[in-house]
């Protein structure tokens, strides 16, 4: 199930074993929360957690003996084991009758955060398991969110203001939970946000800021390109730093552009959260493959020449903007 039904799931008994996995930590932090909210009255006795990256073969034994255990004083007992990718040997022999037979007042809680290395089994398909998808939600929900948050703050926000922190945040539910805090306590006696609000109070990650440079260099505003620069610059990135992140910027363009697959293919060959592909894919789609490769190719070119000790950082960081905007034949960039 969506993550979004999870909460509605809970009015009636809970599953005895759940499976969150997707890259959104936000959804699996808030899940666990919730279990404990409900069913939990004395979390220090009937709360354990277990790595799962550790446990193989016959140390399955302490997991199993753990979710077998009755609670004490409280409703349920809640057994959690992260990162876990049990081989279907182990499946069989050691886990495959517990997870047949659960015991009632015990709730395990598998939390996964990377793809499973090698051959494992796949815990969907366990008897009694119950799959939470914690993987980015989509636009819509995320802004529903955040209007959500300030409406039961009692503040008021509009369309564009809920979608600046979006935006800003990449749509990552951890860093947008933290800015909302944030503005709710900005705007307790005001009781409104506007969208300068947004820009004078949120944080923007680095990411948004390259590609705030590439919109920039889009629309041929120099100003603006410069300008997010330097702040990058005086948050402590330097010219090898900012060289290498807008060449990895076009370089994902350029693949998602040549790999012709849907956004959330693209971003499992990629390695890349889908929400990244989505707004690089317009954008990479908006300058057309030549003007993506050409970026690309220089700015690596650039890359290279530091390398070599051609140029310096700086000169090469010099070269690449003027040769973005104007093209090599405007200046020398040789002679940087």
């Amino acid at each position: 199930m969506k993550f979004v039904l999870f909460k509605k799931s809970l009015e009636t008994d809970p599953a005895p074993i759940y499976l969150f996995d997707g890259e959104e930590e936000y959804f699996k932090e808030r899940g666990e929360e919730m279990l404990k909210e409900k069913f939990l009255q004395e979390p220090s006795l009937n709360f354990s957690v277990f790595h799962g990256e550790t446990m193989k073969g016959s140390q399955l034994t302490a997991l199993l003996a753990a979710v077998q255990s009755i609670p004490f004083m409280s409703e349920k007992r809640i057994v959690k084991v992260t990162d876990f990718y049990p081989t279907e040997a182990d499946y069989e022999r050691y886990l495959k009758e517990y997870f047949e037979h659960p015991q009632p007042d015990t709730i395990l809680l598998i939390v996964n955060s990377t793809a499973a290395k090698g051959k494992s089994f796949d815990l969907r398909k366990g008897a009694n398991v119950t799959w939470v998808d914690c993987s980015k939600a989509d636009e819509d929900t995320v802004l529903r969110w955040i209007y959500t948050q300030f409406k039961r703050a009692g503040i008021s926000i509009d369309t564009d203001s809920c979608e600046r922190i979006m935006r800003y945040c990449l749509s990552d539910m951890t860093r947008i939970r933290g800015e909302t805090e944030k503005l709710i306590a900005f705007a307790a006696k005001s009781k409104r946000i506007e969208p300068c609000d947004v820009d004078n109070v949120v944080y923007r990650d680095a990411d948004y800021k390259i590609y705030e440079m590439s919109n920039a260099l889009e629309l041929r505003n120099f100003t603006k390109f410069l300008t997010v620069q330097a702040e990058l610059l005086s948050k402590g990135f330097d010219e090898t730093a900012i060289l290498n992140a807008l060449c990895s910027y076009y370089r994902g363009m350029y693949e998602i552009l040549v790999l012709r697959k849907s956004d959330v293919e693209t971003a499992k060959v990629l390695g890349m959260k889908e929400y990244g592909v989505k707004v690089n894919r317009r954008q990479a789609e908006s300058l057309g493959i030549k003007r993506v490769e050409e970026l690309y190719f220089r700015i690596f070119e650039a890359m290279n020449r530091i390398k070599s000790g051609e140029w310096s950082a700086a000169a090469a960081l010099n070269a690449v903007n003027t040769q973005l905007f104007f093209g090599s034949s405007a200046n020398n960039v040789e002679s940087m």
